[in-house]
């Protein structure tokens, strides 16, 4: 099947409501699927575009082949929802905004990684919870079943392969002879300041304004990043330089 969408400007999409009415049930399942269209299309391109590039380890290209098949798993299922619902993929305009960050992060891996994994895909994490709650609460147990068993913690370690590679990346660069095969665990609070202070430098470079709380401290936690890394990231920066 050949699914044609008409993609508009984010500011120009209409809102998706709160699950309260088909419609707005539709519109969010919709906004779904069209996300985990772009994730297909960015798993594959993370390991085309830079993998081989970066000489990354083996592990590097298993991880987002991983990625890349959850998300095709995700969208199959999704859109199936959506003609369960009575509508279809493409039957609502959608924005690129994910494949904007793509292309101003098509020449640097620590970007890619850092605004399209640890940014969007982060942000995934803290909205789909009141998403899934906002579908049961209005009587669609089928839609929150399917986010909360698959989507979600797929989600989570998709997230986590992001952290995972920003972190051995910045571990490489200290160490530019070691043959780490992954990231390691036992890095010094050092390394570790310096990673954090790496990945505030790139997304505020790379990310319009502020990050949005509330986070889902949790999740993130489990994808092996804790609120140092973010919520300075919530305060929007005067007059700063980004410099990594």
């Amino acid at each position: 099947m050949c699914w044609q969408v008409k993609l508009v400007a984010p500011s120009l999409m209409p809102k998706l409501g709160r699950a309260g009415s088909l419609q707005s049930r539709i519109a969010i399942v919709h906004s779904l699927t069209h996300t985990e269209s772009w994730a297909i299309d960015l798993s594959w391109d993370i390991i085309a575009r830079f993998g081989k590039q970066e000489s990354m380890p083996r592990e590097f290209f298993t991880d987002f082949v991983k990625v890349a098949q959850d998300e095709g798993r995700h969208f199959s299922l999704l859109a199936a929802r959506l003609e369960e619902l009575g509508s279809y993929y493409g039957a609502l305009p959608a924005h690129d905004g994910l494949w904007d960050s793509a292309t101003a992060t098509s020449k640097d891996l620590l970007a890619r990684l850092a605004v399209e994994h640890c940014v969007h895909e982060a942000r995934g994490l803290d909205v789909v919870p009141t998403t899934i709650l906002r579908f049961r609460n209005n009587g669609d147990n089928t839609t929150a079943d399917l986010l909360e068993s698959v989507v979600y913690p797929e989600e989570i370690t998709h997230c986590a392969a992001g952290v995972k590679w920003f972190k051995y990346l910045c571990e490489r660069s200290r160490n530019p002879a070691s043959e780490q095969e992954e990231e390691s665990g036992s890095g010094s609070r050092t390394e570790e300041h310096e990673a954090i202070a790496k990945f505030h430098a790139i997304v505020r470079a790379y990310f319009r304004g502020p990050l949005k709380p509330p986070f889902n401290e949790a999740a993130r936690k489990e994808a092996g990043f804790g609120p140092q890394w973010y919520e300075p990231l919530a305060v929007k920066e005067v007059n700063s330089i980004p410099n990594y």
